[in-house]
């Protein structure tokens, strides 16, 4: 089965604590053999609140692998799904094109069939959040956010149950509630003219040097750069970001006259 070649491969922090726990049960009815035959399997594990903290400093010192990532965001995505109590098959369509404007096609179907079995999961996800928070530098968890941003919007509306799911995410990720904002503002260009504000993360008071100083400090922050080691996946949302600030940031420059 090719679902280990881009899942398992290399895998690091997400092997144990809660998400390693939810990962071995998925994988163990996925593969015929069980997991104890899978690479690694040693290591799924739910350990308690001690062990987490010594392995979170143990991997500090190491990079997490786009297999992490990709594992993290699809445990998440599982749980925005599920945040109204059900899901759709609209809603899976929805994923499912997602998932291949993200990845290749082979990619996304492996990824649809260990969603399929995410969601018969019953999952913490402020647990899998603060797991990923201790582990993930800030940048990445703000294009992971921008990824459950990016679904929840997918079908034109931000239900409240999802809003209210995101936002514990959000925060148990160790992300501030400007920088949610500011991913929030990029949905809402047609409905809140001071849009381009919250994505620089400013009042529409700011003077104009404040507006060139939150302009580069933004630039600065979601540099594609930034998350290069976390795949292309999330280096295309960042560049999508990217490209949004320079929107507001021009959006604001005509709007007052700025050169």
């Amino acid at each position: 089965m090719s679902l280990g070649k881009w899942i398992l491969g290399g895998l690091g922090f997400v092997l144990g604590g809660p998400i390693g726990a939810v990962i071995g049960v998925v994988l163990a009815s996925l593969f015929d053999d069980g997991i104890k035959s899978l690479p690694h399997a040693g290591g799924f594990s739910d350990n308690n609140t001690s062990q987490s903290a010594n392995q979170s400093r143990q991997n500090r010192n190491q990079r997490p692998t786009q297999g992490d990532i990709r594992v993290s965001i699809l445990v998440l995505i599982s749980c925005v799904m599920k945040a109204d109590g059900h899901v759709k098959k609209q809603e899976l369509n929805l994923v499912k094109q997602f998932l291949l404007k993200n990845y290749t096609e082979p990619e996304a179907k492996d990824a649809l069939k260990m969603l399929q079995e995410l969601l018969k999961q019953n999952i913490d996800h402020v647990r899998i959040a603060q797991q990923i928070r201790v582990n993930v530098n800030y940048s990445t968890r703000l294009e992971i956010l921008h990824f459950l941003l990016d679904l929840a919007h997918a079908d034109g509306e931000y239900a409240s149950q999802e809003e209210y799911v995101i936002e514990q995410i959000s925060s148990a990720l160790g992300l501030s509630n400007a920088d949610y904002r500011s991913l929030l503002a990029l949905y809402g260009k047609q409905r809140d003219p001071n849009w381009a504000y919250l994505a620089l993360e400013i009042d529409s008071s700011a003077t104009d040097e404040e507006v060139k100083k939150a302009y580069r400090r933004m630039a600065m922050k979601y540099h594609p750069d930034k998350v290069a080691s976390a795949g292309d996946d999330v280096k295309q949302r960042a560049t999508e970001k990217f490209r949004a600030i320079n929107e507001a940031y021009e959006y604001i420059k005509t709007l007052r006259g700025i050169n």
